[in-house]
């Protein structure tokens, strides 16, 4: 049974939980400066080997996985120091902050031979897995447009300091979301157009950068599609709307998944319209501890196709090229909301020296 660390105990308190409950994935030592935390969370995990030296975890040769929570900027390093001691590596969205890290990441990822998958979770939720599997069976016929968005009332988050920096930005920590949707069933996004606003809310509480946003993206074989978040003001309740969601238009049907919902809908080729929802039983394996706080289920679902995917030898997606061009249709979105202006994604990767290929179709790459 392959053996994973987990660097960083606040996010990663889900894969706590989730390696613990798995049966292909042993949990050996958790990591985090704050030896505070890793007191809290050793006691509440009853997980007991913790340190707050990365290196130590690093040097030890009885694990296989490096799993990585840490703050974004973070990210690049903790993974090439992963890399360069045989590990292999999940490291939490967004992959990286700065397109300049990731030719050196790209590079030392083929010369090591490990496997480097980012944690885009809500692919693995419930409905977002009913809503793929039917995609690839062709139940809606030939994709025609997908519309995704992530909206939520966070005006909780106004009251932390942090989230009033400069450095925080809705668009990579609440937008990544729906955009991985974007990225999945449309990875060849060619140019993208946005708006962003700081709401009154966010004005009022001294928000630094957009918490409004809108976006239209253009594929390279002309398809478009549109993603949306608003964070800072009410939502409407779950039973007229979802706060996160994926719509699939089709040549024959159309899907929709609902995230906290765990609801799913879909209209087929007949005509045949058919709705699921998942009881107690999934909904306290997902969102087993703190409310929905965390999302213990997911991360199990993509911890053990990871694992299958280095014990059988397949790419797990999203991967480390998905991811870096993830970040930079992230960075396109993010020079649009600063000019108003549409921009193309490959002129973004061109910039950092980084081929026009990482937006390559993945798109028939099934969890």
């Amino acid at each position: 049974m392959l053996t994973i660390g987990i660097l960083g105990l606040g996010e990663g308190s889900s894969t706590i939980s989730a390696a613990i409950h798995s049966e292909k994935v042993k949990l050996k030592t958790i990591c985090d400066r704050d030896i505070a935390l890793c007191r809290k969370r050793a006691d509440e995990f009853q997980a007991y080997d913790y340190t707050t030296d990365y290196q130590e975890m690093l040097d030890d040769k009885g694990i296989d996985i490096i799993a990585i929570y840490t703050p974004d900027h973070l990210h690049a390093e903790h993974v090439k120091r992963a890399l360069l001691h045989n590990k292999h590596v999940i490291c939490t969205k967004p992959f990286i902050d700065n397109l300049a890290d990731a030719a050196e990441l790209i590079n030392l990822q083929k010369q090591t031979g490990k496997k480097v998958f980012v944690g885009q979770s809500s692919r693995f939720f419930e409905p977002f897995r009913k809503q793929r599997a039917d995609f690839e069976q062709g139940v809606i016929g030939e994709l025609m447009t997908i519309e995704s968005y992530y909206h939520a009332d966070h005006r909780w988050f106004l009251e932390k300091k942090w989230a009033l920096e400069a450095s925080f930005k809705w668009l990579y920590g609440g937008l990544s979301h729906p955009v991985d949707f974007i990225r999945w069933y449309l990875p060849e996004i060619e140019e993208v157009m946005g708006y962003g606003m700081i709401s009154k809310n966010g004005q009022t509480a001294g928000l630094k950068n957009e918490d409004t946003m809108h976006f239209i993206f253009r594929a390279a074989d002309g398809r478009i599609a549109r993603v949306s978040g608003a964070y800072t003001g009410p939502v409407q309740p779950t039973s007229r709307d979802s706060g996160m969601s994926c719509i699939l238009r089709g040549t024959v049907g159309a899907s929709q998944a609902d995230y906290h919902e765990l609801r799913y809908a879909v209209t087929d080729a007949a005509g045949e319209k058919r709705t699921i929802t998942w009881g107690d039983e999934q909904l306290n394996y997902y969102f087993r501890f703190e409310g929905q706080k965390h999302h213990a289920g997911e991360y199990q679902n993509y911890i053990e196709y990871f694992v299958d995917s280095i014990e059988q030898d397949f790419t797990a997606y999203p991967n480390l090229q998905e991811g870096i061009g993830t970040i930079a249709l992230l960075q396109a979105m993010d020079e649009s909301l600063a000019t108003g202006l549409p921009v193309k994604v490959k002129d973004i990767l061109a910039r950092f020296g980084l081929p026009a290929s990482l937006l390559h179709d993945t798109s028939n790459v099934v969890c």
